[in-house]
């Protein structure tokens, strides 16, 4: 069967999984302007950002004849639970005929998680099913925590490129990897890799680090949030972002009561802002925001779909959260109407305000330092 999926995160992972269950994959399009106008054209008017960008990736994947979608849905009041049958429908009224079969959480629907399971097998057995989610697991654990570490890392690159550059380079060794084996070596290989880039400075410099929160899609696919990451680093700065496909499986397939995910751990956090998770990933990422200044982050910017209900719910929590914690937070609101320049010169005026707040604690910490040592030689004056 044809199959494709929202072009989302690692989806080297995706396509593994489906080609190894027997399917012909028809990779969807990275989403471009062409992919957004489609999707607002076929969309309802007021419905969130993501579900207009997946709607065009679904109608280009359908015009390359792809049978069948498969995709996450979503929890509580978020319409990301609807996502699934909206699309479907939209697709058949442009007579698209399209199966989208939507897996939710393991715990959430056990009877329906397997029914869509047994649509997906493809006549394989449970046993390779589990065999080949666990290569493809790894596979994607790997390529995200790769992916962390040139966020890390990109912001010090002596040349402008050389880690994207890089990273094209290990994306190529995942696409051809086939053998369980040979995924430590290929992992192995691409620290390597980064470790060789030129870096103007080492972690120990004077350095601004950066956490991003918000909703999963706009978060995690570059093209709808405008490259936001790849700015921050270009301006030297450090960037953390909180969603990659492994954290959401991991979050969906481990127990809370054997100790749950980082997920689980940042909803606990929260529940000192909020005490009602309004659905996607509202609590987590106010856990997060406490998590980041826990650990010296010096600011946060909150990436959220225009109209979203769970990140109204954050955004609206933000200015005591960002009180309460002394950390700086920028809220941004992405649609398809969002204008690039004005995000842009935002982030680049919260990051010179991030520096100007450095700048002036720095100051402030040699006074307190100069009025201690004062203090102490007249008090050793005064005694001798």
């Amino acid at each position: 069967m044809k199959v494709s999926f929202p072009y989302m995160g690692c989806v080297t992972g995706y396509r593994k999984l489906f080609e190894r269950l027997g399917h012909e994959v028809i990779m969807p399009l990275k989403p471009t302007q062409r992919t957004i106008d489609l999707g607002v054209k076929y969309s309802p008017e007021f419905i969130c950002f993501p579900f207009k960008v997946m709607m065009g990736t679904y109608i280009e994947a359908a015009q390359a004849g792809v049978e069948m979608i498969i995709s996450s849905g979503g929890h509580g009041p978020c319409r990301a639970g609807l996502y699934g049958e909206v699309h479907q429908r939209v697709l058949k009224s442009m007579g698209y005929d399209i199966d989208i079969v939507i897996f939710d959480s393991i715990f959430k629907d056990f009877g329906e998680f397997y029914g869509n399971l047994r649509k997906v097998k493809n006549g394989s057995s449970i046993f390779k099913i589990a065999k080949d989610i666990w290569f493809v697991y790894q596979l994607i654990y790997q390529m995200d925590q790769i992916e962390k570490k040139i966020k890390r890392l990109r912001a010090y690159e002596e040349t402008r490129g050389d880690f994207n550059r890089v990273r094209s380079e290990i994306q190529k060794m995942y696409d051809l990897c086939q053998v369980e084996n040979d995924l430590q070596d290929i992992y192995q290989k691409a620290h390597q890799m980064l470790d060789a880039v030129p870096i103007t400075e080492g972690p120990d410099k004077e350095k601004i680090r950066i956490g991003i929160v918000g909703e999963i899609y706009v978060i995690m696919e570059s093209s709808v949030n405008m490259d936001v990451e790849q700015v921050l680093n270009n301006m030297g700065v450090e960037v953390e972002n909180v969603q990659y496909i492994s954290d959401w499986v991991n979050h969906n397939i481990r127990p809370g009561f054997i100790g749950g995910s980082t997920s689980h751990q940042m909803i606990e956090k929260a529940r000192s802002f909020v005490k009602i998770n309004c659905g996607g990933h509202d609590m987590e990422n106010i856990g997060w925001m406490v998590n980041f200044k826990e650990r010296g982050f010096d600011g946060i910017i909150h990436l959220m779909p225009f109209g979203c209900l769970p990140e109204l719910v954050t955004q609206s929590a933000v200015p005591a959260i960002s009180k309460q914690l002394n950390i700086p937070i920028l809220s941004l609101s992405l649609d398809e109407q969002m204008g690039t320049a004005n995000n842009q010169t935002r982030v680049e005026a919260f990051i010179d305000l991030i520096k100007n707040k450095k700048s002036i604690s720095k100051e402030q910490k040699a006074l307190d330092q100069e009025d201690a040592w004062t203090s102490q030689y007249l008090k050793h004056e005064m005694a001798g």
